[in-house]
């Protein structure tokens, strides 16, 4: 005979913790399943070489998203730091780069009219300047039902006339037609369309000139987090942010179960699960929560022996496909630069944009979508460490070692089999290395450490691993392609659920993880919204 809960909720990422942690605290009865011997999904810290110490953000690496809301409402005491250097992009083939400092706009400026770019710094001002207005009007709302696409509009249109510019003109620019259009439209120069163009592109696979506008939402969650678009590191690591959501939803009472594999889920709502030690359970719940894809979702029910629903996004599961390859490094110290007037303190210390100029970000998605791994891979980089030593023993950072996380676009998962994964994990990584070589004054594997098991530190992720070990459907981070965060006018938002936009189209089932609206990247906003839908129908 199974047991009864208020709320079961499958999977322990940091969104279902976040959702535990809100419902824990509202009073209800509440189990979280997690299929992993360790809580926090793709939101974790881990030794990934073996007898070094240096925990690592091992998957998911900078925070934008996280509201303040969440925070404060279930305490958590986690650190976000700035970064004082917004980006620097080498010119291929020269010696010569892009550095952005925040907190020096002269210093900016000399650099972009070093490129011959003059009038792109001022464009760059003026075009950052729109964004601030939509992370300002929009990110506020990310914790509230969803507006209307007219509503939202409104809002921005709004906020922009109230400080003299064309708030219309701002909203066709960036969300109604291609946003690398309008990219190429601002600005001149091929680097500064790059730098600008990458924030469409972090998980997605886009061309330049994209007509699905699947690049603008990508886009536009890149610029609208914390009301600035600004990117921010954890301290502590990723692991730290998970779990201070762990404690918080254990002291308000939730069950986190480990160790939990689920293997289906039935219309009655009773979750069938096993344990680390083999025993079958059935747990039904008044909800369910999934923080899991809307694919892996789809194949409970299926074993439930449920027909998938029909009406919402979130159960029809669309086909969902990665185009990223993550590389982590550790190193005895930075690099040289080829431009020897950067500091490698500067330079590593925001984006290290390598071969992301805008017409190499084209000519990359060309050979990938004609099924080639790209000639020359774009990809950008960030120090943790330099922001952050804490997560280097105490040897390390006395050593002056520094950590390199590699994230390189345009590899999506249909270049992978389960037959070439292994082969193509190397042929990516020596890919991604070479690009790296190829604008650095030195090559990287002679700065790499080596573990305790005599190999270099450095780990690759393809799509496939992350599918393998995360079930992320085709390694995609966002679980599927972004939706916007509003709600079309037509759009029936008659339930919580799909005022909410974590409707799955199953009375009582809720998605609350990176498949639900709004729900990408390390918020916890897709768990917040589950939790107050769950409320609100109570």
């Amino acid at each position: 005979m199974g047991t009864q809960r208020d709320v079961v909720i499958i999977g322990g990422g940091h969104n279902g913790l976040t959702a535990a942690a809100y419902l824990a605290q509202a009073g209800l009865d509440v189990q979280v399943l997690e299929r992993l011997d360790v809580l926090g999904g793709a939101a974790i810290s881990a030794e990934a070489f073996a007898g070094v110490d240096a925990r690592l953000s091992r998957y998911s690496y900078l925070v934008s998203l996280l509201p303040q809301r969440i925070i404060d409402d279930l305490g958590l005491s986690i650190e976000l730091a700035p970064r004082r250097y917004s980006s620097y992009t080498p010119v291929p083939g020269t010696d010569h780069g892009l550095l952005v400092d925040n907190h020096d706009p002269v210093a900016t400026a000399e650099s972009f009219a070093a490129l011959g770019a003059e009038d792109d710094a001022v464009a760059w001002a003026r075009f950052y300047e729109g964004t601030q207005h939509l992370a300002r009007a929009l990110f506020p709302t990310v914790t509230d039902p969803l507006l209307t696409r007219s509503e939202a509009r409104a809002a921005v249109v709004a906020a922009a006339d109230a400080a003299g510019i064309d708030g219309a003109a701002l909203w066709d620019a960036l969300i109604e037609q291609p946003v690398g259009r309008t990219i190429a439209d601002t600005f001149r120069n091929d680097v500064v369309r790059g730098v600008v163009y990458t924030d469409a592109l972090i998980g997605t696979f886009a061309p330049n000139d994209d007509e699905t506008l699947l690049a603008n939402r990508c886009f536009l969650y890149h610029v609208i987090g914390g009301g600035t678009g600004d990117w921010n590191v954890p301290v502590g690591g990723m692991g730290a942010v998970s779990g201070e959501l762990e404690r918080a939803a254990r002291l308000a009472g939730a069950t986190l179960t480990t160790g939990a594999e689920v293997v289906a889920l039935t219309a009655d709502k009773t979750v069938r699960w096993v344990d680390d030690a083999g025993v079958e359970h059935a747990t039904r719940a008044e909800h369910v929560l999934v923080n899991c894809s809307p694919h892996e979702l789809a194949r409970l029910l299926a074993a439930g022996d449920e027909s998938a629903a029909s009406g919402d996004a979130g159960m029809a599961a669309p086909p969902a496909e990665g185009a990223q390859v993550k590389v982590n490094l550790l190193l005895r110290r930075l690099p040289r630069l080829r431009d020897e007037s950067v500091d490698p303190a500067a330079a590593f210390g925001g984006t290290f944009h390598i071969n992301e100029t805008f017409s190499q970000l084209q000519r990359a998605y060309d050979e990938a979508a004609a099924g080639q791994v790209p000639g020359v891979i774009p990809a950008e980089i960030y120090c943790h460490s330099l922001t952050d030593p804490s997560i280097l023993g105490p040897e390390l950072r006395a050593s002056g070692a520094q950590t390199l996380t590699v994230f390189a676009l345009h590899v999506p998962d249909r270049l992978l089999t389960e037959a070439n994964n292994d082969a193509m994990r190397e042929t990516l990584q020596r890919a991604v290395l070479d690009s790296l070589n190829s604008v650095l004054a030195e090559p990287i594997e002679s700065l790499l450490l080596i573990d305790a098991h005599g190999e270099p530190c450095v780990e690759t992720k393809t799509t496939r691993d992350l599918e393998h070990v995360l079930r992320l459907p085709g390694g995609s981070i966002f679980h599927g392609d972004l939706a916007w965060p509003w709600a079309e006018d037509d759009e029936p938002l008659d339930t919580p659920a799909r005022r909410w936009g974590v409707a799955t189209g199953m009375p009582g089932v809720l998605l609350c993880g990176s498949g639900a609206r709004r729900g990408g990247a390390v918020s916890g906003i897709a768990g917040h919204n589950a939790a107050m839908a769950v409320l609100e129908s109570r």
